[in-house]
């Protein structure tokens, strides 16, 4: 995982993120713990695509008592409150990300050597996702464009 999670983040009380998290666990009818709280932290302030395995490595960091049944348990909570989103590229397990208010479309470019997932802008497609469906007098409930790629070999 990209960004440096290993410190925990000053007056977190007071983010707005944190307070959506904490209303939607109370709201569920699940308990607000330390646990969750440093998954939370790991997960939602990272700046790149992570795993599950990666989210506990990194929520560890922050809090040692951190379990692997706890990230598992807690990664479709943080994703049902949309402060993550889910990542599916075609393998037997998902990668996920901050959900941090994107304002314009992104596309999944998936580097099939590495696993990589790079997303660029393609705010066009949020045009397109509304205008097909509009033509169909539906609305868009979710789209995704995944690109599936791999570096091209320099010539020498």
């Amino acid at each position: 995982m990209a960004g440096d999670t290993s410190k925990i983040i000053p007056n977190i009380e007071e983010h707005e993120s944190w307070k959506t998290f904490r209303e939607y666990l109370t709201a569920q009818g699940l308990r607000v713990t330390q646990q969750r709280l440093a998954i939370f932290q790991a997960a939602y302030f990272s700046s790149d695509h992570y795993t599950a395995e990666d989210l506990l490595d990194e929520a560890r960091k922050l809090d040692e008592s951190v379990s692997r049944a706890t990230v598992y348990r807690t990664l479709p909570i943080l994703t049902e409150s949309g402060l993550v989103k889910e990542v599916d590229i075609g393998k037997d397990y998902k990668f996920y990300m901050s959900n941090q208010g994107a304002t314009t479309f992104k596309a999944q470019v998936i580097n099939v050597d590495t696993d990589k997932i790079i997303e660029i802008d393609a705010p066009f497609m949020e045009w397109y996702g509304k205008a097909v469906a509009e033509k169909l007098n539906m609305e868009v409930v979710s789209q995704r464009l995944q690109i599936e790629a791999r570096e091209v070999p320099s010539s020498q």
